[in-house]
């Protein structure tokens, strides 16, 4: 499983806010905020503040995907069971 955090960064921009406005409001750490930026995870805590701190739930500002595509679903499958 994959997680963008792309919703974040769109919501971010309709607001008209930056990065440091969104760490000083929510009160997460620079090292939070850059692991949102790559993408990476992050504790649940983390995201609840951000959600609160934006007025939203965690769906508005991330995504979790399936590491393969739809179409290589075969080849993921063959590749994950090691065939």
């Amino acid at each position: 499983m994959r997680v963008s955090y792309k919703k974040l960064w769109k919501m971010l921009i309709d607001r008209d806010m930056s990065k440091t406005d969104l760490r000083l409001q929510s009160g997460i750490s620079s090292t939070s905020l850059a692991k949102l930026g790559k993408d990476e995870s992050v504790t649940t805590n983390v995201l609840v503040k951000v959600c609160t701190a934006l007025d939203c739930n965690i769906g508005d500002i991330m995504d979790i995907s399936d590491d393969c595509k739809k179409n290589e679903k075969k080849n993921c499958r063959q590749e994950q069971t090691g065939q």
